[in-house]
């Protein structure tokens, strides 16, 4: 905990500061779409306005025109998970190098030649299209906490050798010309295929797009019930119904569309504050030119990314909500974000004092493997694909993709491997689930410091398939 200083100190700096996503708090935000008040057909109702369904519902457009594609969202586009996250931007669709190698050794060259091919279309069809979203290609910097840390980034600065990408390692002097902090020993920076994007405006602009498309986009109408029926899937709405062929749940942490996907899904939060813009002698003081989007290696990491009018962007600090609540009324207040605060200063000192203009957290679909795994109902014509928990913002593209290609039964490679035929493992029901939360979440803030039963706890934790402590 903080001592009564620093939480008087942190707690100055949250006056006045909005508990909602900054992203999300923009002019820019479009009106939502009118809710479905009657009954459709079509051959693909998308369940989810997030970035799986978005970029499920314009590729499947994009292939095939004439196909007849519906997508309603329970509250707003991007409200959820999309439109809170620090949308750094890697290749990676399986939450890293060192996560997929954990995972899927056998299939690592294809993954990793995938999330490249993945990135490029990303990009590629957002210039296309010319989605304004402030993307940056200042890479992806991981930064050492002391000598351990130095140990980590050693070790992945190999992993990305390996596998072909752009990386270099920096020493002391060389992380502190990059980024300006006392904290930072050393650090790996992925110069290629990475960067930032505000996702808010990336999800705003994949809706026009998909609407342009042809898609049939409903907002403020929550799926109600959905069952097997002659003519495939029958969802009904609060107040219509849609008779599908195929239905993807692009639902994510939210679990929604079957009972059982909560067996393999845990809704975790994660937190975030959002400083106000930074005056060129601040910018001056901390360096930063590149705007890379920056992980570091504590136990309870924090990253941080520079914004389109230069705020600092600073995340961590995981909990949860007994029931896999997703907008629990704790996070709306200024107690959960003081470590956060403090974190922050003590990473930016030459910036101590300055103010907050939003905080808030975001849903995480934490699974035993913290990246898409797909489950199917009804036959086969309903099927759920999630369980980001990081790098979504790219990765929830080659998810949708591969999820089209399962709901179609096309024969693409992508299926044969290991990630698309297996699911992660099974997560303990409430109320274990919650008090084992609690006491992981609890050792994480203070492992560092204190070690102790904290260790074992956490090698246990990642024993059951949690692998909570990589980086």
């Amino acid at each position: 905990m903080c001592d009564e200083q620093t939480r008087a100190e942190a707690l100055a700096a949250l006056q006045g500061t909005t508990f909602f996503p900054y992203w999300l708090d923009a002019p820019q935000r479009p009106a939502d779409e009118p809710a479905l008040q009657c009954a459709l057909t079509c051959d693909l109702l998308i369940v989810g306005g997030g970035f799986t369904g978005l970029w499920a519902a314009l590729q499947a457009k994009e292939a095939n025109p004439e196909r007849d594609v519906v997508l309603i969202e329970a509250n707003s586009i991007a409200i959820g998970a999309s439109g809170r996250p620090a949308a750094i931007l890697s290749t990676s669709v399986m939450h890293g190098l060192a996560n997929a190698l954990r995972l899927f050794p056998q299939d690592m060259e294809t993954l990793e030649q995938l999330g490249k091919e993945n990135l490029d279309g990303f990009r590629e069809t957002i210039e296309r299209y010319g989605i304004d979203c402030d993307l940056e290609w200042g890479g992806e910097l991981t930064v050492a906490i002391g000598d351990e840390g130095r140990e980590d980034i050693e070790k992945e600065y190999k992993l990305y050798r390996h596998y072909g990408h752009d990386a270099h390692l920096l020493d002391r002097d060389a992380v502190q010309r990059e980024v300006n902090s006392p904290l930072f020993n050393g650090g790996l920076w992925s110069k290629q295929r990475s960067g930032t994007v505000h996702p808010a405006k990336l999800a705003w602009g994949l809706k026009l797009v998909a609407a342009e498309l042809g898609v049939q986009i409903y907002e403020n109408t929550p799926m109600v019930s959905n069952q097997q029926n002659k003519q495939g899937v029958l969802v009904k709405t609060a107040q219509g119904q849609v008779q599908a062929n195929k239905v993807l749940l692009a639902t994510n942490a939210f679990a929604a569309g079957h009972r059982k996907i909560r067996n393999r899904v845990a809704a975790i939060r994660d937190r975030i504050v959002v400083t106000e813009p930074l005056s060129e002698e601040q910018m001056a003081s901390i360096g930063w030119q590149n705007r890379q989007g920056i992980y570091d290696t504590r136990t309870q990491l924090n990253y941080m990314r520079l914004t389109a009018d230069n705020r600092i962007l600073f995340g961590g600090r995981l909990d949860y909500f007994f029931g896999n609540n997703t907008d629990p009324a704790e996070d709306k207040q200024a107690d959960p974000y003081l470590r956060l605060v403090d974190n922050f200063y003590r990473t930016f000192p030459t910036l101590r004092g300055i103010r907050f203009s939003h905080a808030w957290s975001g849903p995480i679909a934490l699974t035993t493997r913290m990246a898409v795994h797909y489950q199917s109902y009804h036959g086969g014509k309903m099927l759920y694909a999630g369980g980001y928990s990081g790098f979504g913002v790219t990765a929830t593209r080659f998810g949708a993709r591969v999820a089209l290609a399962m709901l179609d039964d096309a024969q693409v490679p992508e299926r044969n491997l290991q990630f698309a035929r297996t699911q992660p493992a099974f997560i303990p029901p409430e109320p274990f689930r919650w008090i084992g939360a609690k006491i992981t979440m609890y050792a994480l803030d203070t492992l560092d410091e204190k070690g102790g039963w904290r260790i074992p706890w956490v090698r246990m934790v990642e024993k059951m398939g949690f692998p909570i402590t990589q980086k």
